[in-house]
């Protein structure tokens, strides 16, 4: 055993470790070290990159462009254990109710103008509500090829709402990206048994009028947002009105809520409704800070995220003629339109 003694009583010197082994200067110095200036830089340089990413109207319209993409492809798993009418109930009303909790902290209330409200809250009645009820109308009559080439007319009627509303001409290049756009999305749409018509011609405004509601909603929520300028806000309201839309035709449809809900489809339709919210969300904040012209044809590109992860993840795709084709002139499309 080790003496007890005047040295042994002794404090450790800041020198030595607890065994007794010496300890030197540059390794306590470095036990306190900063972050060296060129660490520093390099941390500033990515938030900043990151930040500008973010407020890129580009960067936020693709990403809305994947997100629409990504929910029709979820909905293909909730529509293996629940119907539409019924996935519709679980979607948007719980998505809302999420918003609304989060709004609680994160909504700043300070830009309120009742005019914007409003214009939200009036294009909550017909987007997403109205137009996703089109949808699943016109797939149902007329099936998902016709019905989708029509639904993608939308940045048509967005650049001629913008033109109405705020004067914003296209340029040449980008009215030319624009309709390439167009064109490329039916080309992937269309299949060889698209045009063997069984219904009946008046179906045809089925997806025209979600077409023109779609389209016709991002100039008009652009006005609100020039208001009050949250994205949130826009989303949250239009949402809230959806949502009442949904139940009360329910409600009146089936004298009730229906039943019929599985937990694997809650779980699939709760995504759906997420990655939908997130969608208008970033439309929405794309909107905020770009033109309509360049917003909206760019979000309407989503049909290719849905071919890249349909054929991932549902296999339900083959690489053709017309697939590749299709892809080449939608990318030539948004070529153009960027290069204004």
């Amino acid at each position: 055993m080790m003496p007890i003694g005047p040295e042994s009583l002794r404090p450790a010197s800041p020198r030595e470790t607890r065994s007794g082994s010496p300890v030197s200067e540059r390794s306590i110095a470095g036990t306190n070290q900063r972050p060296t200036p060129s660490l520093a830089i390099f941390g500033v340089l990515g938030k900043v990159g990151v930040m500008a990413l973010v407020g890129n109207p580009i960067f936020l319209a693709l990403c809305a462009s994947f997100l629409f993409g990504l929910a029709l492809v979820l909905t293909q798993f909730g529509l293996r254990y629940m119907r539409p009418a019924e996935g519709m109930l679980i979607s948007i009303p719980l998505v809302t109710a999420i918003a609304w909790a989060i709004a609680a902290f994160q909504l700043d209330w300070q830009g309120w103008r009742i005019e914007a409200a409003a214009i939200f809250l009036a294009v909550g009645l017909f987007y997403p509500a109205a137009v996703t009820l089109l949808t699943y109308e016109a797939n149902r009559t007329m099936g998902p090829a016709i019905a989708g080439s029509l639904g993608n007319l939308a940045p048509l009627f967005a650049v001629l709402g913008a033109m109405i509303l705020f004067g914003d001409l296209p340029t040449p290049l980008q009215l030319l990206g624009v309709l390439a756009i167009i064109a490329g999305i039916a080309v992937l749409s269309l299949g060889r048994d698209s045009f063997s018509r069984t219904w009946p011609l008046v179906a045809l405004a089925l997806p025209l009028t979600a077409s023109v509601i779609r389209g016709a909603a991002q100039p008009v929520v652009k006005t609100g947002l020039a208001i009050w300028p949250s994205a949130f806000a826009a989303s949250l309201l239009g949402l809230t009105v959806s949502t009442v839309l949904v139940l009360g035709a329910a409600l009146i449809r089936h004298r009730g809520i229906p039943s019929g809900f599985s937990r694997r489809g809650v779980f699939w339709f709760a995504c759906v409704g997420t990655a939908n919210t997130l969608a208008v969300l970033t439309l929405y904040a794309a909107l905020t800070r770009g033109s309509v012209v360049l917003v909206a044809p760019l979000a309407a590109t989503y049909p290719l995220v849905t071919l890249v992860l349909g054929a991932a993840l549902l296999r339900s795709e083959r690489v053709t003629a017309r697939l590749v084709g299709g892809i080449l002139i939608t990318v030539v499309g948004v070529a153009l339109l960027l290069g204004r």
